[in-house]
């Protein structure tokens, strides 16, 4: 059975539909029992034998023939999602990309095109390919390595939140140094159930004094907790830090807001990790998130991504991102996906 390339699409007639589209979600119905296939899919068809020809073109030559430099990884993923027993098609709009960067819409197993029902949104890309942050959300990103492997991450939105939270005291005596801040007198409830700071003992084990972090500092300097004047804290912080200390600091205020408790995640080579229920810090558990701050135009290269969530997946935690455009932050989740 051979197809003929016409209007980007390759239309195959015989027993085409029942074959193809009914029993198996290839292409799409044109009248009668011809059908409108994808590249992709004729590729697919191509590849299995069950196409002869395109326009008397093998497999080979229809491959190399495609001008798309995206093409060869596009039909890697769907082979491989096929060859695990889905359905699939190309998302489109009039037979063009998604234009939201969606290659394919993978069908629940046992459903089809015709069932409305998608299960994955997939966006098929190469390791040395960029990914905008601004993307990421409500698909599965299917990354193909050198070697043609594909590892596919699914990305999420998500609702952040928590119900950490104490009523945080007034005017507490406070010391900027060159860092950090220390809090004179701290109340203790701000460092036992708020999870502010870390608390340095004195020769007596005395546990008044309390190290605040610039950007714990300037979080409760806003919030007139601290007898500090707030621009002799934030301008600190960005002479640390730079801008990426006024980033840090939104998404810090907005994870308190939002009743989660951030804390440095330094030593897993993020900005904070969070815990989401704090009452006392004697029982604590496990932190749930490591969170990495993104500008608003930041563009992941996959190896990176993959990099961050292997991590985060190695001590039990979700990598999360926030990304910040203007006084605005983002939430997006990344996390391994076997379909």
């Amino acid at each position: 059975m051979d197809g003929h390339l016409r209007d980007g699409v390759v239309r195959v007639g015989g027993d085409a539909r029942q074959r193809f589209y009914d029993s198996r979600g290839y292409g799409r119905p044109l009248g009668g029992n011809e059908i409108a296939l994808a590249r992709t899919e004729a590729a697919h068809l191509l590849f299995r034998g069950d196409l002869d020809a395109v326009d008397g073109m093998s497999f080979r030559e229809f491959l190399t023939s495609v001008d798309d430099p995206r093409f060869g990884v596009r039909f890697l993923v769907y082979a491989d999602l096929r060859e695990r027993g889905f359905y699939l098609s190309p998302a489109r709009e009039d037979w063009v990309p998604d234009p939201d960067d969606t290659d394919f819409h993978v069908y629940p197993r046992g459903k089809g095109p015709g069932d409305g029902e998608v299960a994955y949104r997939v966006r098929a890309v190469g390791e040395r390919a960029s990914v905008p942050a601004a993307t990421l959300g409500d698909r599965v990103l299917a990354i193909v390595d050198e070697e043609s492997e594909i590892t596919y991450f699914e990305t999420g939105r998500p609702d952040v939140g928590g119900t950490s939270g104490i009523d945080l005291p007034d005017s507490v005596p406070a010391d900027l140094l060159s860092d950090r801040v220390v809090c004179w007198e701290s109340p203790a409830h701000l460092h036992e159930q708020g999870f502010y700071g870390q608390p340095l003992a004195g020769r007596d084990g005395d546990r008044e004094a309390l190290q605040l972090s610039l950007v714990e500092a300037a979080y409760l300097v806003e919030r007139e907790v601290l007898t500090l004047p707030r621009e002799a804290v934030v301008d600190r912080g960005r002479a640390v830090e730079g801008e990426r200390f006024d980033r840090r600091l939104l998404v810090y205020a907005d994870l308190r807001d939002r009743g989660v408790v951030p804390k440095t995640g330094f030593k897993f080579g993020a900005d904070f990790r969070t815990y989401a229920d704090v009452e006392s810090v004697d029982d604590l558990g496990h932190s749930e998130l490591l969170v990495r701050v993104l500008p608003s135009e930041y563009a992941f290269a996959p190896r990176d991504l993959a990099l961050d969530v292997r991590l985060a997946h190695g001590v039990r935690k979700t990598m999360t991102f926030a990304q910040v455009d203007g006084e605005t932050v983002q939430w997006r989740s990344v996390e391994r996906l076997t379909p």
